[in-house]
């Protein structure tokens, strides 16, 4: 069996010395399956969650095929075209390019909406080799004549499930309708709806499909509990735990920016460093807050989930859900910001009882009961056993925990993966 190595890959050089420099040795699944496909110039549909190395599985080939070609981009116009929902995930990609490209010497522009477009217009004037942009922003540029589509020669849709989600999926149809109908197209997304498979069979041209789970799954690394509140009690759980001695850097999830500014504000006030970010905040205040909370300044970020993606931060040891997600697939996503890198992890969960039921859909989701935590000042029991809403019947081959009681029910099925289409990111 061959040797899973860089080198088996027929890397170039300055991509492999760039490599050693990261000390990355060993390609993750989805970098050893998708790299010689994207090397070979085949279109590709990838099944791979967040934390499973994608980024480096298109931008290491993509680089090493714009070397090879020896063009230059014209002026406006980008050789290739990374599209990512979020702001924070852009940025993310964009410093990957960096990193793995320091000694490639090939250009870049980053394009996303937040910021003045001063900057990103003078980026793009003589063209560039790769321009990583959300969709919002991306449009208004290209109709005020800023940005060309009719160079690009590899085009890579990334988390396009979360693009559906957002609400982004006609702006998504507007800018592949600009690109060269000759060209390659990468096309990766964590969960395969209905509607992202239409999208990729418009786009894809006999595309090699991989899929790969993460090779540390979340769902096993990450100890996972549940503690059964009150409303009017989550506060003070919440800077009770934050309080423990093995609470380092935390993350806090809300369902809404308003919940997430509330929750940062009373624990500043509290005396915990704190900080939130979602859409409304202007993207400076956005890095600035990610930067504090990966640096260890502010230990604790409340975020939202559309914020939270694209938010890649080693040693978080603590995810808590102060609200539960509408959908139960927002879950896995929220409990990986932490266990990264094979390290470990906790996922907290506070539920009320007006969140049984998404506690259920949760569960019901990840094929598993979540432990309960009975032993704190605040549980209700009255959230436990609200309208029994929660005593379904297991999933098959799942053993009912002793915490919950009842009698079980027939579950009526998993909530929609999609939820409420969102405003495009430009107007959030």
């Amino acid at each position: 069996m061959q040797e899973k190595t860089f080198d088996a890959l027929r890397l170039t050089e300055p991509i492999r010395r760039a490599l050693h420099d990261e000390k990355y040795e060993t390609p993750t699944q989805i970098q050893w399956a998708a790299i010689p496909h994207v090397l070979m110039g085949h279109d590709i549909i990838g099944c791979a969650q967040t934390g499973t190395g994608k980024t480096a599985a298109f931008a290491l080939p993509i680089m090493q095929r714009l070397a090879a070609l020896k063009k230059r981009a014209a002026p406006k116009n980008a050789r290739t075209l990374v599209l990512t929902p979020t702001r924070e995930l852009a940025a993310q990609i964009s410093e990957s390019f960096r990193t793995y490209g320091r000694y490639m010497h090939q250009s870049q522009a980053l394009v996303f909406g937040g910021v003045g477009q001063g900057p990103q217009v003078s980026a793009m004037q003589g063209g560039v080799d790769v321009l990583i942009a959300t969709p919002g922003r991306l449009l208004d540029l290209m109709n005020q004549g800023h940005i060309r589509l009719d160079g690009v020669e590899i085009f890579v849709l990334d988390e396009a499930d979360r693009m559906l989600d957002m609400g982004f999926i006609n702006d998504i149809r507007k800018i592949i309708a600009r690109l060269p109908r000759i060209r390659q197209s990468l096309f990766f997304s964590a969960t395969m709806p209905h509607e992202i498979v239409a999208l990729a069979s418009t786009i894809l041209t006999n595309p090699v499909r991989i899929s790969v789970a993460p090779e540390s799954p979340t769902l096993e690394i990450v100890d996972q509990k549940v503690m059964f509140v009150d409303r009017e009690n989550k506060r003070p759980l919440l800077a009770k735990i934050i309080r423990e001695p093995g609470a380092k850097r935390v993350l806090v999830f809300t369902r809404t920016k308003h919940s997430a500014n509330r929750v940062a504000l009373q624990l500043t006030d509290s005396g915990v460093r704190a900080q939130a970010i979602h859409g409304n905040k202007s993207q400076g205040a956005r890095t600035h807050a990610l930067d504090s909370f990966k640096s260890g300044h502010t230990p604790v970020l409340v975020a939202t989930d559309i914020a939270a993606r694209g938010i890649d931060v080693d040693d978080v040891t603590h995810v808590i859900n102060y609200e539960l997600p509408d959908e139960p697939e927002s879950y896995i996503h929220r409990i990986g910001r932490t266990a990264r890198a094979g390290a470990g992890g906790c996922a907290i969960s506070f539920c009320e009882a007006q969140e049984r039921e998404s506690l259920r859909d949760i569960e019901h989701c990840i094929k598993r009961r979540i432990d309960v935590i009975q032993d704190h000042p605040f549980h209700s029991n009255q959230a436990q056993h609200a309208s029994g809403k929660s005593a379904r019947r297991p999933p098959r081959g799942v053993q009912r925990p002793q915490q919950h009681g009842g009698r079980p029910r027939k579950h009526p099925g998993p909530r929609s993966p999609h939820g409420p289409h969102r405003r495009p990111e430009h107007r959030r």
